[in-house]
C-alpha cells in the first residue's frame, strides 16, 4: 500500500495520514517530520536542509528528494507508506516515480482531500496554539476548558500569524497554484481520487479507506 495524501492547509490530510498508519500498519512519512529528523541526526542532507531553513528559504528539490529516499529505504517502509507533504512540485513527483521504479515499486493511489474555501478559512482562523507546550486547540471544534488557557500546561493560547484570514487567503491561493499541475499529473496517471474532507474525522476516514482499498 503506497499512498500519497494531498490537501490544502486545514483540509486534514495529516490527520487522515495518521489514521491510515494506525489502520494498515504502514509509516506516515511527513516531509516536515523527516526534515527535522535529518537535522537532529546530523546527516549530511539534514545539515544542508538546515542551512536553507535557517535563512527562511525553501529547501531545494534535490535535498528534499534525497532525504525522502533515505526514509523510504528503511525497513518499516517495505510493506508500504503514506506520504504527507511530498511531492510538492512536478520535478519532485517525477523524481519520486523514478525513485520507486528503481525498486520496482509505484504509487497505488493519490488521495486529494477537498474542502470548500470558506470551511478551510473557518478551520484555520479558529486554531489556537499554546506558547509554552505547543498544544493545539480550536475555538469551536476543540476548545480548551478555560478560554485562552492550555489544558495541558496552563500556558497562554495565541493565534499564529499565518492563521489570520488575510494570510490564510494567500496560503490557499499559493497551494492551489502550486498543486494544480500535480493534480493533473496524477489524474492523467489514473491515480487521483478526490475525497470530500467535510464531516467528522471518522466520516472522512471512511471515504479515504474506500478510495484506498
Amino acid at each position: 500500500m503506497r499512498v500519497l495524501m494531498m490537501g490544502a492547509p486545514g483540509a486534514g490530510k495529516g490527520t487522515q495520514a495518521k489514521l491510515l498508519q494506525e489502520r494498515f500498519g504502514v509509516p506516515q512519512i511527513s516531509t516536515g517530520d523527516i526534515l527535522r529528523e535529518a537535522q537532529h541526526e546530523g546527516t549530511a542532507l539534514g545539515g544542508e536542509a538546515r542551512r536553507y531553513m535557517e535563512q527562511g528559504l525553501l529547501v531545494p528539490d534535490d535535498v528534499v528528494i534525497g532525504i525522502v529516499a533515505e526514509r523510504l529505504a528503511r525497513p518499516d517502509g517495505a510493506r508500504g507508506f503514506v506520504l504527507d507533504g511530498f511531492p510538492r512540485t512536478l520535478a519532485q513527483a517525477e523524481a519520486l516515480d523514478a525513485l520507486l521504479a528503481r525498486t520496482d515499486q509505484r504509487l497505488d493511489v493519490v488521495i486529494s482531500i477537498t474542502v470548500p474555501r470558506e470551511e478551510l478559512v473557518h478551520r484555520l482562523a479558529g486554531r489556537r496554539v499554546c506558547r509554552q507546550c505547543g498544544a493545539m486547540y480550536h475555538v469551536e471544534f476543540d476548545p480548551p476548558s478555560k478560554p485562552g488557557v492550555c489544558d495541558r500546561c496552563g500556558g497562554v493560547l495565541y493565534q499564529r500569524a499565518d492563521d489570520t484570514e488575510e494570510t490564510i487567503g494567500r496560503r490557499l491561493a499559493l497551494y492551489l497554484s502550486e498543486t494544480a499541475p500535480l493534480l493533473e499529473y496524477y489524474r492523467r496517471a489514473g491515480l487521483l481520487r478526490e475525497t470530500s474532507g467535510v464531516g467528522t474525522r471518522d466520516q472522512v476516514f471512511e471515504r479515504v479507506v474506500r478510495n484506498v482499498a
